[in-house]
Formats: structure tokens, sequence, C-alpha cells
């Protein structure tokens, strides 16, 4: 995928950035939101995060396995 080892750590940082933001405001609206919208958002937000995970992360773990994060069980996610 990214053969550049210091380029596919800076991706790496930066996808977890965003897996964590988006993490984050799932947080916020079951917080603040009705149930329903809860579901809904819930379901938006994992369409994004599931292509971060298996189509941008493991490929370039793979590839890197030095960058991937401890505890890092992406096969528990599924």
């Amino acid at each position: 995928m990214i053969s550049n080892a210091d380029i596919a750590k800076q991706i790496s940082e930066l996808m977890l950035d965003v897996f964590r933001r988006l993490d984050e405001s799932v947080t916020t609206v079951q917080e603040g939101c009705h149930p329903d919208e809860v579901v809904l958002y819930r379901k938006s937000v994992g369409k994004v995060i599931y292509p971060i995970l298996f189509d941008l992360l493991e490929p370039l773990y793979s590839q890197h396995p030095s960058l991937k994060p401890p505890n890092w069980d992406i096969e528990s996610a599924r």
C-alpha cells in the first residue's frame, strides 16, 4: 500500500485520530439525542469507520507491522 515508512506512520496516526474523533462523536450523540437518532448515527459512523479499519489500516499494518498499536485486534471487531 504505502512503502515509505515515515509516510505510513503519518497516515496511521491521522487515521487513528479520525477513528477516535468519530468514536467520540458517537458518545456525544448518545449523551444528547433520542435513542432512535443514536441508532441511525452509529450506523452511519460505522459506514465510515469500517473502511478506515479494514481498507486502510489493516493493509498498512500488514506492510508495516511495527506501526500496529498495542492490543490491535481487528479480527475481534468483525
